[in-house]
């Protein structure tokens, strides 16, 4: 470079005579300008960290010239100061909800408004924020291995169950949650075994224990539900189930009782069973019987038409007709009186009853009499 070369005098003179002083006798002074460059990729870590120091005091308000230090200006630190405070104080109110939940603010302990999923702000010291999930199903045990609580309860035959159930619920309104009921959860489960007892105190013990479950359980969880609307709880019931067996001191008793119910029960089937197959077959003769009836007097009725019109003749069909159904049943013997003059003895055979024929077979001709 030119001012590095002292055998050129440059822009700058000729270089100082030997003794490093100038014509005056002073110092020769060096060109203004930033100087001779530093190779590529060494920094210069004093300049840069001297240029940060000019930078804060300037913004600081220092003085002094030259790069020379100055004191800093209160009139100008202590604004800075305030409004970063400021600034953190306003920033602290943000109010970030997540998907789940939902934001109570209370101003001096009282509730004031609430903030959806999303972003709400409030006034730091003077309110605060509680997040409450709302979609989330709780569940509170009574009795059983996990839950608390007397489980034997009278039902309304004067029996004594012992009942172990859950209740699942979500929170519906978190002010009203937070607010208008004390111990939430204690709460929730005392409402629980009030409607279970009043349910079960109304209940007989066979649909307790059996084919009744389904429709209890709705009438539980809609007596809480009523209960807890209430109080204003802002809790929402989803659902109760329970498990329902005798006390254990009666445990093997009750099970004869139930094998003896359950025996009625079948004899009671086997009976109605027979008394349908019964009355299905008195129905079934019943008309065979009416039909029959219906015929007869219908061909009755053929009959007395035609003795309107010939009587005698119709007298006689009739009385042949008749001799011939009796004739066709009995023996016959017939015996010609002429030249008879002792007494004539029969075989007991003769005396013996016709086998009737088989309905299949068709009816034995009529014997007439002989000549």
């Amino acid at each position: 470079m030119p001012w590095n070369d002292n055998g050129n005098p440059g822009p700058w003179g000729a270089p100082p005579p030997s003794g490093g002083k100038g014509p005056s006798g002073d110092e020769p002074k060096r060109p203004a300008g930033p100087g001779p460059r530093r190779p590529s990729g060494q920094p210069d870590l004093d300049q840069f960290q001297q240029r940060l120091k000019d930078a804060l005091r300037d913004l600081l308000g220092g003085s002094g010239g030259g790069g020379a230090g100055g004191d800093l200006n209160p009139r100008r630190v202590a604004p800075l100061f305030a409004g970063g405070l400021a600034a953190l104080y306003l920033l602290s109110g943000i109010i970030v909800v997540g998907a789940k939940e939902e934001a109570v603010v209370t101003t001096f302990g009282a509730w004031t408004r609430s903030y959806v999923p999303g972003i709400g702000y409030h006034l730091p010291l003077f309110e605060s924020v509680a997040k409450v999930d709302i979609t989330t199903l709780r569940k509170t045990e009574i009795g059983g291995d996990t839950g608390s609580g007397d489980t034997l309860m009278l039902t309304g035959d004067e029996n004594i169950v012992d009942l172990s159930f859950s209740v699942t619920w979500r929170v519906s309104n978190p002010g009203w949650y937070l607010f208008n009921i004390d111990k939430q959860e204690d709460t929730v489960k005392a409402v629980a075994e009030s409607a279970m007892r009043e349910v079960i105190g109304r209940s007989a013990l066979d649909p307790i224990i059996s084919r009744g479950r389904g429709q209890i359980q709705i009438e539980v969880a809609e007596l809480m539900q009523r209960i807890l609307d209430s109080y204003n709880a802002g809790i929402i019931i989803d659902g109760v189930q329970y498990d329902a067996g005798p006390p254990k001191e009666v445990v093997d008793a009750f099970r004869d009782v139930n094998n003896a119910s359950q025996n009625a029960e079948s004899r009671a089937n086997q009976a109605r069973g027979t008394a349908a197959e019964v009355v299905q077959q008195a129905k079934g003769y019943q008309s065979q019987v009416v039909r029959e009836a219906a015929g007869d007097a219908a061909r009755f009725n053929q009959v007395y038409e035609q003795y309107r019109l010939a009587p005698g003749v119709t007298r006689d069909r009739l009385y042949i007709e008749t001799m011939e159904r009796v004739l066709s049943r009995t023996n016959k013997v017939i015996i010609d009186s002429k030249g008879a003059s002792a007494p004539i003895i029969l075989p007991p055979e003769v005396f013996r009853p016709r086998a009737l024929p088989s309905p299949t077979l068709a009816p034995a001709p009529v014997q007439g009499a002989a000549q």
